[in-house]
């Protein structure tokens, strides 16, 4: 199983944003630290999500960072990717794994320590736990834990829990403190007007 980085950069396929653009710009400041999670929207096809997968990985591939295709696990297996990462709504986790096998990286989605340990026990990787805050780059999430919320779960678990849902680079130290492996990010880098130099403040306070 590839080593897991502290950043996380979700793709944003939302009209006006280019993802791969970001990814060009973040991969040389942050390709240690590095995982990269394809997300298409919910209208897009599997066709769509192939071919953007497919770019991804061509990207990553010289600075050897880690791909992971979020729900469309068949997507992650076609192309190759190092895993998946499933949310309440997609397969459930003891499923997710038996599709993808014992050696993929397999995140899953939790806000709270029962639904987090039951995550692990089915075969997760790590957790994606949140939103912390509110966020605009996905519907119909549930309100935000905070970083007390944050807490609750990286203080249950012993997998590596990552932050996700609005986090900026200064909401990094304090989830650090609070037990966060590290955040994953869709707007702190697809709407900063220079995606590499905000990758290296979130890096800055991951290393903390």
């Amino acid at each position: 199983m590839p080593s897991l980085g502290r950043l996380h950069l979700i793709t944003d396929t939302r009209p006006g944003r280019d993802p791969l653009a970001v990814l060009r710009a973040v991969l040389p400041v942050a390709r240690t630290q590095l995982v990269v999670q394809v997300r298409v929207e919910d209208t897009a096809t599997d066709r769509q999500a192939y071919e953007l997968a497919r770019e991804v990985l061509a990207l990553c591939a010289p600075y050897e960072v880690p791909c992971l295709v979020n729900d469309r696990l068949h997507v992650a297996l076609a192309t190759g990717a190092a895993g998946g990462h499933v949310g309440a709504d997609d397969l459930p986790v003891a499923a997710a794994r038996q599709v993808l096998g014992p050696a993929a990286v397999l995140g899953a989605t939790a806000r709270e320590p029962a639904t987090a340990l039951a995550a692990v026990t089915a075969g997760a990787s790590y957790l994606g736990v949140g939103p912390c805050r509110a966020t605009t780059t996905k519907d119909g999430l549930p309100p935000p834990i905070g970083v007390a919320g944050v807490r609750a779960v990286a203080g249950a678990v012993a997998v590596p829990v990552i932050a996700i849902g609005g986090v900026t680079a200064a909401d990094v130290p304090p989830l650090r403190a609070a037990g966060a492996y590290g955040v994953a990010v869709v707007g702190a880098l697809s709407a900063a007007a220079d995606p590499a130099r905000a990758a290296e403040e979130l890096l800055r306070g991951l290393s903390c």
